[in-house]
């Protein structure tokens, strides 16, 4: 059977369809790919995907997106060069997270101010930024969001 059969789903349809469905194996693994240089901070490869097309705002089967994968693993550069090609500071994933929440919980302050200061807002996600940074007495943050 070709085609999409919408009769045949788990759960609501909510307009989106599983992120493996129909998709060529290597485009998979080329997404793969994407997210690894997200996680591990490969901002110039990274950049250069997205400058070539891809699309800053790119998540994976959680809705996490390449912004939240290199604020989450504490790489600023990489944060910033997504910033400046258009990537959205406050995209939560699928369990409501924020980019910002996510490093206030890690602890990474250069990255915590990277996104703050390009207009991510500390009360957005859940938890928020500023619930995470009084969860976990983070003092600092919680003064740099003016809490």
């Amino acid at each position: 059977m070709s085609g999409h059969d919408h009769g045949q789903q788990d759960g609501p349809d909510l307009g989106a369809r599983s992120p493996r469905e129909g998709v060529d194996p290597e485009v998979l693994e080329f997404a793969q790919m994407l997210f690894q240089l997200a996680r591990e901070g490969e901002t110039e490869r990274l950049a250069a995907y997205v400058d070539a097309g891809v699309t800053p705002d790119l998540t994976n089967e959680r809705g996490d997106a390449l912004l939240m994968l290199a604020a989450y693993n504490g790489h600023p550069e990489t944060v910033r060069a997504l910033l400046q090609r258009g990537a959205e500071v406050d995209r939560a994933n699928d369990r409501g997270q924020t980019p910002l929440a996510g490093a206030v919980f890690k602890g990474y302050g250069e990255v915590v101010r990277i996104l703050f200061e390009a207009g991510a807002d500390p009360n957005a996600g859940v938890p928020s930024a500023v619930d995470a940074a009084r969860m976990f007495e983070k003092d600092a943050f919680l003064e740099l969001f003016g809490v």
